[in-house]
């Protein structure tokens, strides 16, 4: 009974010192804001009146991810994580590929005007502008849910990315002085990405535009607005007008998977020189056989690959991310010409932890190969790695991380 009654009033003294320890950071955000945000966010043309009535109430919100409590010793690098590697061809889940393409199809009908003005306008297809909509927000119909200046102020004052995110609060102040929305109203997800094409606030002050011409780029509210903002953000970032972002091919056995990659580009009549060929048995367009293309096969020799335009690099501007850019581009695809399935399948890799991976990265790295950093995810800098150690080896080369190479690839 002694013990149990020790054990509770442990708990509670430990509950206590923890509410009372996140009291003194609270005042510590509070006084924060006042001392160090509000000099920025002057300097940058917001209002003591706006900063006032977009931070009023404030609080840390504690529940988001990677926070680091200001005096706390995890600021150091964090060891690299457990969590396991899973099949490319997950992205794919077949209910998000078709619900996108099935939602952006009903979209190109219902803003079929805004779709044209913006394609005339900056260049970018409808079908890939909708692909972008989908799968950021699913054409608005995704909750977003979360205050941007709570959540961009906490991770502002203690995330492992605080000078990040402290300059995307200042920008998220500008975007309310401008007049954009309320403050309150600024909803974000819990990165702080904001309204239904999920900018980051200063890619708001850079891209975001006035789509029906009222005055206000209101990215939360008016599809309008979404529309001429995603088109605008791709068509700085480089979009190519009249050219496609991609198209899936067959590799043979002759081409190397260790040619990936878009510093190894070459004039796509090259790339059939060496024997790729579309899977749909189509010759590539005229106008794309003498523009450059870049050898992508996200799962090496394990699943379909690709001959991917620069437009497609412009689609990973959006979010670093192969797989992202690769799946626009197919619902962009499935929206507007009705294609199905990739023809090529994915075969069962993954299963391993990241850090398994890091450890082949950092015994490729003591080899001489550039992987990209040890950072756990094969990118295609890793995965032609492992092709290139694999033809060095006299193996047959699948550019892919995989079980057995465990034992063979350690520092």
């Amino acid at each position: 009974m002694r013990l149990l009654l020790f054990l509770i009033g442990l708990i509670a003294f430990s509950g206590a010192a923890i509410a009372q320890d996140r009291a003194v950071v609270e005042r510590q955000f509070q006084d924060w804001l006042q001392q160090q945000v509000w000099p920025l966010a002057r300097a940058q043309g917001v209002s003591r009146r706006t900063f006032d009535s977009a931070t009023d109430g404030v609080r840390l919100n504690w529940e988001l991810p990677d926070l680091v409590p200001p005096g706390s010793p995890t600021r150091a690098p964090k060891k690299q994580r457990q969590a396991e590697f899973g099949s490319p061809g997950r992205y794919f889940n077949a209910n998000s590929v078709q619900g996108a393409a099935t939602g952006g199809r009903g979209m190109a009908k219902r803003h079929a005007e805004t779709l044209r003005r913006v394609e005339e306008q900056t260049g970018v297809p409808a079908r890939i502008i909708l692909a972008v909509w989908g799968r950021e927000s699913g054409y608005g119909q995704v909750p977003i849910r979360h205050d941007a200046i709570q959540v961009l102020a906490t991770k502002g004052f203690m995330s492992t990315r605080a000078e990040y995110f402290t300059g995307e609060l200042i920008a998220a102040l500008q975007i309310v002085e401008a007049g954009h929305v309320n403050g309150r109203a600024m909803k974000s997800s819990w990165a702080g990405a904001l309204g239904q094409p999920q900018f980051m606030p200063t890619s708001f002050l850079n891209h975001a535009a006035d789509g029906n011409a009222d005055g206000r780029a209101d990215i939360w509210r008016s599809a309008d607005d979404t529309i001429a903002s995603i088109g605008n953000y791709l068509a700085r970032h480089g979009w190519v007008s009249g050219r496609d972002w991609g198209f899936e091919v067959t590799v043979p056995a002759s081409v190397s998977c260790a040619l990936e990659g878009p510093d190894q580009g070459r004039a796509i009549r090259d790339w059939v020189a060496m024997g790729i060929t579309r899977v749909s048995g189509r010759p590539f367009p005229e106008h794309e056989l003498r523009g450059e293309g870049y050898l992508m096969m996200p799962a090496g020799r394990n699943g379909p690959a690709f001959v991917v335009t620069p437009n497609f690099y412009v689609l990973k501007d959006y979010n670093m991310s192969d797989l992202y850019a690769l799946f626009v581009g197919h619902v962009g695809d499935r929206i507007q010409y009705g294609v199905g399935d990739f023809k090529g399948r994915w075969g069962k890799v993954g299963g391993l932890n990241r850090s398994d991976i890091a450890t082949m990265q950092q015994a490729l790295i003591a080899m001489g190969h550039d992987v990209g950093g040890a950072d756990g995810l094969p990118g295609y800098k890793t995965r032609r790695s492992i092709g290139r150690w694999q033809e060095e080896t006299g193996q047959r080369a699948t550019c892919f991380p995989e079980a057995g190479m465990k034992s063979r690839l350690r520092p």
